[in-house]
C-alpha cells in the first residue's frame, strides 16, 4: 500500500532532500545538490520565489519507507500575470513503481482542481530560473548544477499515465579547441564601432554589483515575449544577487553598454562546478567548499547559463562581442569544454548564436502535460 504525506517538519523535508541521495546513490551522472541550499530553497522565509507560488511537498511512503517525492507547485504570478491556469509540478524522483508515480502526480491534480486550473505540467520550478524537464536523452552523460537528472522509466510512467510531451529542451557542449576566432574578433571590431558599443570587464565581484538590478531588468525586457516567462521581482533580484553573483567568477559576467552606458547585453558563464558536487556529496564541510573553490578557480570546464540582449540589438551582432570577450578570459584560463545549457527547442534564435562552433547535442529533456 502507498501511503502520501506532505512534508511539513524540519525532519520531513531533510528526508524529501535525501532520498534522492537514496535513489542515484552510486549513480556516476546524477549530480548532487548543496543539502543545505536545497533546504532553503524549499524554505518560505528565505526563498522569495515562495512569496508568490503555493508549494507543497509531498512524500510517498511503501512499507514504511520512503519510494518517491514531488513538489505541487501554483504560481500565482504565472496565473494572474498571464493567464495561464496551470499547476506545476517538480522535484521528482520515485522508485519504477508506476503507482507511485500515479499516487504522486494524483496529489498535484487534485491541488490544480482545487484551484480551478486547466493543466498541469512539469517537472519545473517555482519560477524560469530554476530547473525543468526531464531526461529523454543523455541518460549516460554527467549532468550539471542547474539540471536534474532522472532515469528513463520516468517518461515511461508519464506517458502511461496519460501525460503528453509540452516542450523539448536541447543540451550541448563543444570543445575551444580548434576554434578560429577570426570572424567573431573582426565582427566584434566592427560592431562596437558602428553602434558605439563597448563591453564592461571585471575582476573584483563588488564591481559588478552596481550593475546586478540593470542586468535583471534586461532579463525580464530579453524573455518577455516567450509564452511562459514570468518576471524576476524586485525581492527575488535581490534574493539571487545575495546568493549567486559573489560565487561566480567575475571575470565569466560580462555587459555590454552604448555610448550613454545603457546595458543593451549581458551574459553569465559558470565553472563546470559538478565534479567538485559530486565529491562534495551534499555537504560543504569538511571538505566540500574546498572543492567547489578548487572548481571556481581551475576548473576547464564553463556553463555558459544566461545571455540576455535588447530587442533593438538582437539583430545587429551584438553576440560577436560576447564571444570575443569570452574567447580571451577562456583562453587565458585554459578552458577546454563550454556546456550550454537547456534551451528550448523552438528558440532558434538562441542556436544560431553557436553555428560557428561545432556543437554537438548529447542531451534532451521535456516537461509534460496533462489537461485537467
Amino acid at each position: 500500500m502507498i501511503t502520501i504525506k506532505e512534508a511539513l517538519t524540519k525532519k520531513e523535508m531533510k528526508d524529501y532532500v535525501m532520498f534522492s541521495f537514496e535513489l542515484y546513490k552510486n549513480n556516476p551522472y546524477w549530480i548532487p545538490p548543496i543539502i543545505a541550499e536545497e533546504l532553503e530553497t524549499f524554505d518560505k522565509t528565505k526563498n522569495p520565489a515562495l512569496q508568490t507560488a503555493e508549494a507543497h511537498f509531498y512524500l510517498a511512503y511503501k512499507d514504511n519507507k520512503i519510494v518517491g517525492k514531488i513538489a505541487a507547485i501554483i504560481n500565482w504570478e504565472e496565473v494572474n500575470l498571464l493567464g495561464k491556469r496551470k499547476a506545476r509540478f517538480g522535484w521528482f524522483d520515485a522508485i519504477d513503481d508506476i503507482e507511485v508515480t500515479k499516487a504522486l502526480l494524483d496529489k498535484v491534480e487534485k491541488l490544480g482542481r482545487k484551484h480551478n486550473m486547466d493543466h498541469m505540467e512539469g517537472p519545473m520550478g517555482f519560477s524560469n530560473l530554476d530547473k525543468v524537464g526531464i531526461l529523454s536523452e543523455g541518460f549516460d552523460q554527467m549532468g550539471n548544477m542547474i539540471t536534474w537528472y532522472s532515469f528513463p522509466y520516468y517518461i515511461t510512467h508519464f506517458e502511461q499515465l496519460g501525460f503528453v510531451k509540452e516542450k523539448e529542451y536541447i543540451e550541448s557542449d563543444f570543445s575551444f579547441n580548434g576554434i578560429n576566432p577570426e570572424p567573431f574578433q573582426k565582427a566584434s571590431e566592427l560592431i562596437k564601432k558602428r553602434y558605439e558599443l563597448r563591453s564592461l570587464n571585471f575582476t573584483k565581484t563588488k564591481d559588478i554589483m552596481p550593475y546586478v538590478d540593470k542586468m535583471f531588468d534586461l532579463f525580464n525586457e530579453t524573455y518577455a515575449k516567450l509564452q511562459s516567462f514570468v518576471p524576476i521581482n524586485d525581492i527575488q533580484k535581490a534574493y539571487f544577487k545575495k546568493k549567486y553573483i559573489g560565487f561566480i567568477n567575475p571575470e565569466f559576467i560580462k555587459f555590454i553598454v552604448d555610448k550613454n552606458n545603457n546595458m543593451i547585453a549581458f551574459a553569465i558563464v559558470m565553472p563546470g562546478f559538478a565534479q567538485a558536487l559530486k565529491k562534495a556529496n551534499g555537504k560543504l564541510f569538511p571538505f566540500g567548499f574546498y572543492h567547489l573553490l578548487q572548481a571556481r578557480k581551475h576548473s576547464k570546464e564553463v556553463v555558459f547559463y544566461l545571455i540576455g540582449i535588447t530587442p533593438e540589438y538582437q539583430s545587429k551582432g551584438v553576440t560577436a562581442i560576447v564571444f570575443d570577450e569570452y574567447y580571451k578570459v577562456c583562453q587565458a584560463k585554459g578552458i577546454e569544454t563550454c556546456i550550454r545549457t537547456p534551451e528550448l527547442e523552438e528558440n532558434h534564435a538562441i542556436h544560431n548564436l553557436w553555428k560557428h562552433f561545432n556543437s554537438k547535442i548529447n542531451k534532451r529533456r521535456r516537461t509534460y502535460k496533462k489537461e485537467l
